[in-house]
């Protein structure tokens, strides 16, 4: 199916392998590139192409991406005015010395 509706055989392999690799509950994206190689990247975890609120966000400046091991998620449905308004937990966090990503 993926080489008939590319009409192009390789992109149908890379499709088809795309497929195996991340399952039924994978995502697959298909960016057109500037170069001539046609190449097939996985990402375990989760990817998010937003770009950053700060520069401080990158963790590695040299690939330009913020990569945090075994961090505290903090997820709501409310803003967040202030630091104030979570700083017990930040506090918290910080005690643990793991990342937290908000």
């Amino acid at each position: 199916v993926g080489a008939i509706s590319a009409a192009d055989e390789e992109v149908g392999r890379y499709i088809s392998e795309a497929m195996e690799k991340v399952g039924n509950d994978g995502v697959i994206s298909i960016e057109e590139s500037n170069g001539f190689n046609t190449e097939l990247e996985v990402v375990e975890g989760m990817q998010f192409d937003r770009g950053y609120q700060s520069p401080y966000m990158v963790t590695d400046s040299d690939k330009m991406i913020a990569e945090l091991e075994r961090p505290y998620i903090l997820i709501t449905d409310k803003k967040i005015s202030s630091f104030q308004d979570i700083l017990p937990l930040l506090e918290q966090i910080v005690q643990s010395n793991r990342p937290i990503l908000i």
